[in-house]
């Protein structure tokens, strides 16, 4: 049965808001809770207040027993490679074995998040290459191996301490093919974003075909804009347009959404991420009316 997750409003600047909605989240059975990594929303503007992703998980994680805490995605730019690995392995600790770190190359629309803090911009086949280094090291620290060293990361000899719980899994987020080989070979699981169930059904085929013997996840996360009804879906989508928010957004209603996520599951998803735009009470909306219907498969 396909694991339904939800990302956690972050960009509110609200901590009450977010340990709320993650305790609700989990009362609602939602199987797990995501963090963005951004310093500001991209593209958005810097003096909005953002909270940062793995502080946030770890307050989330002593409000909550059950669901999974995951980074959707951390950003390899933004971390050391051996930072990354003992931020994951900490949050792993203290959530009791429940943490998914999920890793990502970014891309030119984080550019001035970059510029603005001091990263580095690199084009998007450094990124790429930074991203598979970084895998492969974190990967390394979490089994106690030392990471001999590339052109991107330099070399670690650890060892990671506390060592990392066996299972705490990686997922490699991205579109390009390169990240799905990558993800196929060096992660527990591939993640796309935004991606229709055709689209995403012919990376996850390419996922299983690159994996062979290896057992990799294909795993599916989005923003979803939810209405209670048609009217209320398209009073929603209008007010979002006339932000200039609506790209890369589905939108419809709680019904559809359901379809939706099945047409994911088909496609093989094993877990659906929503990013609930909208009204606060969508994640009740959701947890009451989509929710039990997914996992009775109605």
């Amino acid at each position: 049965m396909v694991k339904v997750g939800l990302i956690l409003p972050l960009f509110s600047g609200d901590a009450e808001r977010v340990l709320s909605f993650a305790t609700r989240a989990e009362e609602l059975g939602f199987d797990g809770v995501f963090a963005y990594d951004h310093l500001f929303p991209p593209g958005g503007d810097p003096s909005r207040p953002v909270l940062e992703a793995f502080a946030m998980l770890g307050a989330v994680s002593s409000l909550t027993n059950r669901v999974a805490v995951g980074t959707l995605v951390a950003r390899a730019g933004l971390h050391d490679a051996g930072l990354l690995a003992k931020l994951a392995v900490t949050l792993d600790d203290v959530s009791g074995g429940r943490t998914i770190l999920a890793v990502g190359a970014g891309d030119a629309g984080n550019d001035l998040e970059h510029e603005t803090f001091g990263f580095p911009t690199p084009d998007q086949a450094e990124r790429r290459a930074h991203l598979q280094e970084t895998v492969r090291c974190v990967r390394a620290l979490f089994q106690g191996r030392a990471w001999p060293g590339g052109a991107h990361v330099p070399a670690m000899a650890g060892p990671l301490l506390p060592p990392a719980r066996h299972g705490l899994p990686i997922w490699v987020a991205g579109s390009s093919n390169h990240v799905v080989r990558l993800a196929a070979h060096e992660a527990n699981a591939w993640n796309g974003w935004q991606m229709d169930p055709d689209a995403f059904a012919a990376k996850a085929r390419l996922l299983r075909e690159e994996a062979g013997e290896r057992s990799v996840e294909a795993t599916w996360g989005g923003v979803a804009l939810v209405g209670r009804d048609e009217a209320d879906a398209a009073e929603l989508r209008e007010a979002r347009q006339r932000r200039g928010l609506l790209a890369r957004a589905w939108t419809g209603t709680a019904d559809a959404l359901r379809a939706r996520i099945g047409e994911l599951e088909d496609a093989g998803a094993s877990w659906v991420v929503l990013a609930l735009a909208g009204p606060k009470d969508r994640l009740d909306l959701v947890g009451s009316q989509v929710l039990p219907r997914v996992r009775t498969g109605s």
